[in-house]
C-alpha cells in the first residue's frame, strides 16, 4: 500500500516508521529537515511538499500540531483536497477541535473525498512501540479500510461515531487526564508535608479509592517510579504546552455547546501559569512543581 505521511514530529515519525517496518510504500513529508532525514534511513521516501507526498496515494495521513494547521493543509488553494486523487482515504491524527474537524470531513465529502478523524493516546512511547490507541470519528466503511494501517501502529482502535466524535473522545480523555494529574500531585504534596513517604503513599491510594492511571503508571513524584519523566528531569513525555492546547480545546468545545467544565477551565489556568514560569517544554508532570500564590 502506497501511504502519504504528513507530518513526521515526535509523534508522527515513529507511526511512518511502524508502517515502513510493516512493509508499506510510505512517502513522508516535514517542514524539519532533520526528521525527513531520519525518516529516509529508515527506507521512506522523502518528498519536496505535502502534495508531493499525496500523488497517487491510497491513504494520506496527518500529524499536526493545531487546527489551523490542518486546515491550512486540507483547505488551502494547493491543499490535499485540491491536488490529490478523491480516491485516496484521509486520515487525520492531529488533536484539533472537534468542529474544525467536523468541517473539514464536510468539505473533503463534498469533494469526494472519505475522511476520517483518528487521534491517538499513549504518548512518543507508544507511537514507538506501536501500541497507541486510536479514537476515531467517521464512516464505519471508511474506519475499516483505516483499520489494517492503523493496526500497524496502536494496540486499540475505537470506532467513536460520526465525523469528529474522535476528537471529542481526545479532547474529553485529555481533559480528565490534565486534572488527574493535578490532583494527584496536590494529593501527594500533602501527604509529603506531613511527613509521609511518597512512595508510600502512591502505593496506598493506588490500591484505595483514589486510585487512578497517574498513580499507576506515571507518578509525577521524582523518585517514586522508573521510567517515567519525573526521575529524568521532566525532560521528553508530554509536554506542557500540549496538555494545555488540549484544555484549551476542551474548554472551547464546552463553550460552544454551553457545557460546564470548571475543573477543565481551572486546570487549563493551572497549566497556563505553569507554562508562563517557563516549564512549557517539559513533561506536563512537571506541575507537580507548581506553586500557586
Amino acid at each position: 500500500m502506497k501511504v502519504a505521511f504528513l507530518g513526521l514530529g515526535n509523534m508522527g515519525l515513529p507511526m511512518a516508521l511502524n508502517l515502513i517496518q510493516a512493509g508499506h510504500q510510505v512517502h513522508g513529508f516535514d517542514l524539519v529537515q532533520s526528521q525527513l532525514d531520519v525518516f529516509k534511513a529508515a527506507g521512506g521516501i522523502s518528498v519536496g511538499s505535502a502534495s508531493e507526498a499525496a500523488i497517487d496515494a491510497d491513504v494520506i495521513i496527518s500529524m499536526l500540531p493545531a487546527s489551523r494547521h490542518v486546515e491550512a493543509l486540507y483547505l488551502g488553494d494547493s491543499g490535499i483536497l485540491a491536488t490529490a486523487n478523491p480516491k485516496s482515504l484521509l486520515v487525520d491524527c492531529s488533536t484539533i477541535s472537534p468542529k474544525v474537524s467536523q468541517a473539514v470531513a464536510a468539505t473533503a465529502k463534498a469533494k469526494g473525498f472519505a475522511m476520517i478523524d483518528a487521534p491517538v493516546s499513549g504518548g512518543t512511547a507508544g507511537a514507538q512501540a506501536g501500541t497507541l490507541t486510536f479514537m476515531v470519528g467517521g464512516d464505519s466503511v471508511d474506519v475499516d479500510q483505516a483499520r489494517p494501517l492503523l493496526e500497524k501502529m496502536g494496540k486499540n482502535i475505537f470506532h467513536a461515531g460520526p465525523s469528529g466524535s474522535g476528537q471529542t473522545v481526545k479532547v474529553c480523555n485529555n481533559m480528565l487526564l490534565g486534572i488527574q494529574m493535578l490532583g494527584t500531585s496536590e494529593a501527594l504534596r500533602l501527604g509529603m508535608a506531613n511527613g509521609m513517604d511518597p512512595k508510600v503513599l502512591s502505593d496506598m491510594m493506588s490500591k484505595s479509592s483514589g486510585r487512578n492511571w497517574v498513580l499507576e503508571l506515571y507518578n509525577p513524584c521524582p523518585g517514586v517510579m522508573e521510567n517515567v519523566p519525573s526521575t529524568k528531569g521532566y525532560v521528553s513525555g508530554f509536554g506542557v504546552d500540549l496538555m494545555l492546547k488540549d484544555l484549551s480545546l476542551a474548554t472551547e468545545n464546552a463553550g460552544d455547546l454551553d457545557a460546564s467544565v470548571p475543573l477543565g477551565e481551572l486546570s487549563r489556568k493551572l497549566y497556563e501559569a505553569h507554562s508562563k514560569a517557563g516549564n512549557g517544554s517539559l513533561d506536563f508532570s512537571s506541575v507537580f512543581n507548581l506553586k500557586v500564590d
